[in-house]
């Protein structure tokens, strides 16, 4: 029987380390944290001598994450608005192949009354033309990088999710259930809401977004076919969901645990609201 152990050494001779991951590579170089003998595949340069793979891999664990002023991660990328925009692209190229597509999952208060009420999210992928849906994208390629950058992308893709769905909500209590719509500006006049608060809560110059949100609110009062419903509604929850996440927990003390915990919970309880409303008008119709 061999053993894959190496042999004793004699008596007076002297023992040779070895890695602890690698009993038959041979160690002279400790771990400055756990001293173990490690070899020089599983050593990792530390601030001060070298470091086992165990004990690198338990360092991570007990940093802190760095987070952004809001409590988001900081993120390397704004990887939730690239995939808006490519599942907006995709939307329009599926409309466009079969139109029957738009007809399944825009907004419209009949089919949403009914129990559809997927559509008050898949109609923000969906648009009414090229320009419709190059307006909005770069919009949302504008906007929404800087505010995924500030919020982390849980937060953000919440904050876009439900002003697309707060912007259907109100079309739904206040349009004839037969009109339809289609686009995700409710989602991006909720960006704009959210900028806006959020920059006078860092204390920055927003009046180029204010100017910017002044003129999208009278082209939507001015131009018929546009849904100045979607536009208020989405508006509205970007304003809402923007104090939450610059202004709350109050005071400067809070932990980035207190302030995950207080932002879900707000969020939770709009998103609550928005099926609460959409619940009332489907009732107010059906009775």
């Amino acid at each position: 029987m061999t053993s894959s152990e190496p042999p004793p050494p004699e008596p007076g001779e002297r023992e040779i380390p070895t890695c602890y991951r690698h009993p038959k590579r041979e160690a002279h170089v400790r771990c400055t944290r756990c001293e173990k003998h490690i070899c020089p595949d599983c050593m990792r340069e530390a601030a001060v001598g070298h470091q086992c793979v165990g004990c690198v891999a338990e360092g991570q664990r007990s940093t802190r994450q760095a987070r952004t002023m809001f409590g988001g991660k900081v993120t390397s990328a704004p990887a939730a608005t690239y995939a808006l925009l490519v599942l907006m692209g995709l939307g329009f190229l599926a409309q466009s192949a079969a139109p029957n597509v738009a007809l399944a999952f825009w907004m419209e208060g009949g089919p949403i009354v009914m129990g559809e009420w997927y559509r008050l999210v898949t109609s923000a992928f969906l648009h009414n033309g090229v320009t419709h849906l190059a307006l909005n994208g770069l919009a949302l390629f504008i906007f929404g990088r800087l505010l995924e950058e500030a919020l982390g992308h849980a937060r953000y893709l919440a904050l876009w999710v439900l002003s697309a769905i707060g912007g259907g909500v109100l079309s739904l209590l206040v349009l004839p259930l037969d009109q339809a719509s289609v686009g995700a500006s409710g989602a991006v006049f909720g960006l704009i809401g959210a900028l806006v608060v959020m920059g006078r809560r860092m204390r920055v110059d927003v009046r180029f977004v204010l100017i910017l949100l002044a003129l999208n609110l009278l082209v939507s009062f001015v131009v018929p076919q546009i849904s100045l419903t979607a536009h208020l509604g989405g508006l509205l929850s970007g304003l809402l969901l923007g104090a939450v996440y610059g202004y709350l927990p109050t005071g400067g003390g809070a932990s980035p645990r207190t302030r995950t915990l207080v932002h879900a919970g707000a969020t939770a309880a709009f998103a609550v609201l928005l099926v609460v409303l959409t619940g009332v008008g489907a009732a107010a119709v059906l009775n």
